[in-house]
């Protein structure tokens, strides 16, 4: 009963790859899932859409460019203690 709100305030909370899920996937940070309802007047074509598909591509490179750096953290800790054996 309570996992439909758990999901929504796990889905909004900024990771460490950056931004929220909702805001890679949605361009906004909903503050609540009624914000995410599509009305009849959202359907309109909009006057900024290359604006908007930049700022998504920048959000997505944003998150790209973190997980990478969180990865090459993670594999240096991980391989600290690593020895490289030659048989």
């Amino acid at each position: 009963m309570l996992l439909p709100h758990v999901e929504f305030a796990y889905n909004r909370t900024p990771t460490k790859a950056g931004p929220s899920p909702f805001r890679v996937v949605h361009g906004i940070d909903p503050i609540s899932p009624l914000d995410l309802t599509v009305r009849p007047l959202d359907l309109k074509p909009s006057a900024d859409a290359a604006g908007r598909m930049e700022e998504i591509q920048k959000i997505y490179e944003l998150v790209r460019n973190r997980i990478e750096k969180t990865n090459a953290s993670y594999q240096a800790q991980a391989n600290k203690h690593k020895k490289n054996v030659v048989f």
